[in-house]
């Protein structure tokens, strides 16, 4: 086998590690999760696991990298499309939700599991928290130099609030299933977001 064969070969046990680890966590929470767990859904031997990751929090820490990574792609491309601030703002944050909506596992890693992890877990999220609602307040900044939001807006509150309110509406539909649909959720969560912003009624979604 060629060099190049055992790099792919490993990189797709490396994959093939994660996503078991995703589903067993996600499954039996990060303390009751067991290595031996992951490597019999990974199909592969505990020695195979310790081979890409030192541990469980070594995994767990990897699927959190993942999860920070894969957000944040998918918050950069719906920036990309909207010209006026405030609506890269929502964009951003509708990005979020309908990531996790369709992905409920990698939501609830996220979410709840990480949190309750222990003190390196919850940094890692709170930190990674805190770079989107940094990027929120920077474009409602933008939007209020712009005029298209009241001039007696705080960004950074209101950027706090707004990440709130989406944060406590995808805890609800992790936690008790209410909402059932997070996209509909989102719909009249939009103008009650804008109306505090004094910025009106906003845009209708595209899809």
């Amino acid at each position: 086998m060629t060099q190049r064969a055992q790099q792919v070969r490993a990189h797709d046990r490396r994959g093939r590690i994660l996503d078991a680890a995703l589903r067993v966590f996600a499954a039996r929470g990060y303390h009751a999760a067991s290595v031996d767990e992951i490597a019999a859904e990974a199909a592969t031997s505990k020695g195979g696991v310790y081979f890409h990751f030192p541990g469980k929090q070594a995994l767990f820490l990897a699927l959190l990298d993942w999860a920070h990574h894969e957000l944040r792609r998918r918050v950069d491309e719906a920036v990309a499309g909207p010209a006026a601030p405030l609506e890269k703002a929502d964009a951003a944050l509708r990005a979020v939700m309908n990531a996790f909506s369709g992905h409920r596992r990698l939501a609830r890693i996220f979410m709840i599991d990480a949190l309750g992890g222990g003190k390196e877990f919850h940094s890692r999220v709170l930190a990674i928290q805190e770079e989107f609602i940094a990027l929120v307040r920077a474009l409602l900044e933008e939007a209020r130099s712009a005029g298209d939001v009241a001039p007696d807006v705080d960004p950074a509150i209101a950027a706090r609030a707004w990440f709130g309110a989406v944060n406590s509406v995808v805890l609800g539909w992790l936690t008790a299933k209410s909402p059932a649909s997070l996209e509909q959720a989102y719909r009249v969560l939009r103008p009650l977001i804008y109306r505090s912003l004094g910025a009106g009624e906003p845009t209708e979604v595209q899809r």
